[in-house]
């Protein structure tokens, strides 16, 4: 890897935080639903912020699927035939911005089980679900956003180690390629698995085009990029969020904001090859990371 950071594989930009864009544009997502009730009651507002990123930079938007499942809409009084066509409109919905946008790609978002509860054990893991659950309840919303034709699956904020074998074997269902991130806290998954276990997993799996992390503190990802690198031999995933903490109970996030965009060349150095933002990061802050990025001369065609 060379000191400039453009290596063999060009610099991806992802997106930022999407439910942060929302918020600012005034919409409630305070349901359990999160930002997914809005492919059903707003969708125009989605195409809006995933433009805003796109237009920021970014060169891949992450659709609003991530609090969308099966489950979840069935609870909500939605059809199987209901769930599938919202599903599909959040990959749809950034197509369409990214038209708008003269250009990009689309990773269909797929949180972990701990999303669906909307309880904040997305930041725990260890639901009390065995893998062959986990992968039940993950398949079908895999196969149903697949229908969609993303360019890529987003395997993200995953806790734990066994959520990610089962969101891995559901993976089989589909044909196409995916990243894995985690969420992780002192060097560890948020269950408290190590690297070296929670990277592995994806080692040698060529559906997995990058493995890494996602809404972590922004100084958590040096240390896990390097571990990528290491055990997994892959590109390496890096989009943390604003360096706050949710709070469940009050449904709000608490603390103070430690990420910069001017970490990004640091990240790119230690072998990141996705990079962005998670929750609380805003296309202003996705532009100064586009900028970065631009600057090593390594962004991709954002076209497909």
């Amino acid at each position: 890897m060379d000191e400039t950071g453009a290596g063999n594989e060009p610099v991806v930009v992802l997106d930022g935080g999407l439910a942060t864009e929302l918020e600012a544009r005034g919409n409630d997502l305070s349901g359990s639903l999160w930002s997914a009730r809005l492919l059903a009651d707003a969708p125009d507002e989605i195409v809006a912020a995933h433009e805003a990123f796109f237009r920021a930079g970014a060169d891949v938007a992450i659709t609003a699927s991530y609090q969308a499942s099966a489950a979840g809409f069935a609870e909500h009084g939605l059809s199987e035939g209901r769930t599938r066509r919202l599903l599909r409109r959040s990959v749809d919905l950034a197509r369409e911005a990214a038209a708008r946008a003269g250009g990009g790609r689309v990773a269909a978002s797929v949180g972990p089980y701990g999303a669906y509860l909307a309880d904040g054990s997305e930041y725990r893991g260890r639901y009390g679900l065995t893998v062959r659950e986990l992968t039940a309840f993950h398949r079908p919303r895999l196969e149903m956003l697949a229908e969609a034709g993303p360019d890529l699956i987003a395997l993200e904020t995953v806790p734990d180690v066994d959520e990610a074998v089962a969101l891995l074997a559901a993976l089989d269902a589909v044909d196409v390629p995916a990243w894995l991130s985690y969420t992780v806290a002192d060097g560890r998954t948020r269950a408290g698995q190590s690297f070296e276990d929670a990277f592995a997993v994806a080692a040698g799996d060529d559906r997995v085009v990058g493995v890494g992390v996602n809404c972590c503190a922004p100084d958590e990802v040096i240390s896990a990029v390097d571990a990528v690198r290491e055990i997994a031999g892959k590109p390496a995933v890096a989009y943390p969020n604003s360096g706050h903490s949710w709070d469940a109970v009050a449904r709000q996030w608490t603390g103070r904001a430690s990420f910069s965009p001017a970490q990004v060349s640091d990240w790119i150095r230690a072998g990141a090859r996705f990079v962005g933002g998670c929750c609380r990061v805003c296309p202003a802050q996705t532009a100064e990371i586009a900028k970065t990025v631009r600057n090593y001369g390594s962004s991709p065609d954002r076209g497909h």
